[in-house]
């Protein structure tokens, strides 16, 4: 059976397919559903909700992390502290700007919402920042795929709609660009040097 007939067909599911994904990864299958979306296969209002939910919980839950076993957990894995640091160092420097925009900052990204876990942000204070800017992750992303979904339709018209090898080919192609990508970011982060001080968060 063909992917987008199974698409079509289980939709419903594809949408907490794509929360679980976003709370655990990235763009590239937001990307993906929102050409679908343009086929016509997914809602894109369900998509862009159940994609900016699973960006928002996901970094939600590692703040949390962050502020209540931070230290604990960067002296079990030292590693780690390179990008803490280096998130915190952007944190100090753009404060509200980096809230809003950590989630298209590849080599940090991965370490921020920990990090501003173990900073002197007030709870609340990132808890609304990390709404709007899971919101606006979710938007551009999805707007990508649903604007790349309908060049492809321009091009090859009602063909699109069946076009499943070609859907499923930018989706590993962008996945496995995007996993190359941030390996290479943490190999320099592991580089990195511990510079910044990790503030303790507010009692």
């Amino acid at each position: 059976m063909e992917f987008n007939k199974l698409l079509a067909e289980h939709g419903d599911w594809f949408y907490l397919i794509a929360f679980a994904w976003t709370f655990f990864e990235g763009e590239t299958i937001v990307i993906f559903a929102g050409f679908a979306a343009a086929q016509g296969l997914l809602n894109p209002i369900f998509l862009l909700a159940a994609t900016g939910l699973g960006s928002f919980v996901g970094d939600q839950s590692w703040f949390w992390v962050g502020r209540h076993f931070g230290l604990k957990l960067l002296d079990r894995f030292p590693r780690w502290r390179g990008g803490v640091d280096a998130a915190l160092r952007w944190l100090d420097r753009y404060n509200t700007g980096f809230i809003l925009s950590f989630r298209f900052i590849y080599g940090v990204r991965n370490f921020s919402s920990f990090a501003m876990g173990m900073s002197a942000i007030r709870g609340r204070r990132f808890l609304i920042l990390n709404f709007l800017a899971a919101a606006l992750w979710a938007a551009c992303f999805v707007a990508v795929g649903y604007f790349l979904g309908h060049a492809f339709r321009a091009v090859l018209g009602d063909f699109a709609r069946s076009f499943s090898l070609a859907m499923l080919g930018v989706f590993i192609a962008i996945a496995c660009g995007v996993g190359v990508f941030h390996r290479l970011q943490r190999r320099r982060q592991l580089r990195v040097l511990p510079g910044a001080q990790v503030a303790t968060p507010p009692t």
